[in-house]
């Protein structure tokens, strides 16, 4: 006896849609959001540079003992307000003849041959940490510096450093909006991708129904698929991200001295997170609404 004829064409499965055009999908609409915050990283990264490389100028007495400068060199590495680089205190000694000869040098006259003397002082150049410089705790820090014993001036541009903090306040809520934004449109972009991935599924879920199987179990496959995607679509967006950064430090390599490893880190990890839980709550809106639709709407 003759076989039956096979069908040629396959049974559909619960949950199972096409899914290679909606991990594409996401994984662009991820890395526009990836892009945006590495821009992110990189403008605060940039920003806390600017602020570490404000100094403020510590004056000495005259005529002060080498034990005593000692002294001072060691109580003003040790305040929490000094920033570090390389795990080194950033405090700079600058001795009034070092002074005299940087004047010189930048202007190309001399003071000591019509004065016969050497007014300057001696003096500690101090890199604040980025946390405190704005204008109330610098105002702090600038009372304990004169309190210091040995001290006799303490300077520092106050206006550049007023205004450095408004442009970044300003720069920053700008950023935060179009990233607040950003995000809206990349969530309802998923959310669209995945809907019309699953409208192709509405009468086998309707058929699920007929037969008794509960939301949950018709849910199941979907959620399911929808997180894994997600995880796909976060996990290639994090490395095509991670490949697009490492090209531009190749090709500009000061790039590097924005670098903020935690962060970037942290950027990565969130868009494999994102990628997961909006294609979860995509899928879960999309499946319930189909669930709770009549047979005219579905057609």
């Amino acid at each position: 006896m003759a076989s039956p004829p096979r069908s040629s064409t396959r049974k559909k499965k619960l949950g199972n849609y096409p899914h290679t055009m909606v991990v594409f999908s996401i994984t662009l609409a991820l890395l526009v959001i990836g892009l945006f915050g590495l821009l992110l990283v990189h403008a605060h990264k940039l920003s806390n540079l600017v602020k570490e490389n404000l100094e403020m100028q510590v004056y000495l007495d005259r005529d002060l003992p080498e034990a005593q400068l000692l002294r001072l060199q060691q109580a003003f590495s040790s305040k929490p307000y000094i920033a570090f680089r390389d795990r080194q205190p950033q405090v700079r000694f600058l001795s009034k003849e070092e002074g005299a000869r940087q004047f010189i040098e930048q202007t190309g006259e001399d003071f000591q041959q019509f004065l016969g003397d050497n007014p300057l002082r001696d003096a500690y150049i101090l890199r604040i940490n980025s946390e405190y410089t704005d204008s109330l705790n610098l105002r702090k820090i600038e009372q304990e510096l004169r309190a210091e014993s040995g001290v006799h001036e303490v300077q520092y541009v106050q206006s550049l450093i007023t205004s450095i903090n408004q442009n970044v306040r300003k720069l920053s809520l700008v950023l935060l909006g179009f990233a607040v934004v950003l995000t809206l449109v990349v969530t309802i972009l998923i959310n669209n991708t995945i809907k019309l991935a699953l409208f192709s599924q509405r009468f086998l879920i309707r058929s699920m129904q007929l037969v008794g199987a509960t939301s949950f179990f018709i849910q199941r496959p979907f959620l399911r698929r929808a997180t894994w995607q997600g995880f796909v679509s976060g996990t290639l967006a994090a490395l095509i991200l991670l490949a697009l950064q490492q090209y531009a430090y190749l090709q500009v390599d000061e790039l590097r001295l924005l670098l903020d490893e935690r962060l970037i880190g942290a950027l990565l990890v969130l868009m494999v997170v994102l990628g997961c839980v909006i294609g979860f709550f995509s899928s879960y809106r999309a499946v319930r609404k189909y669930l709770g639709m009549s047979l005219d709407d579905l057609y």
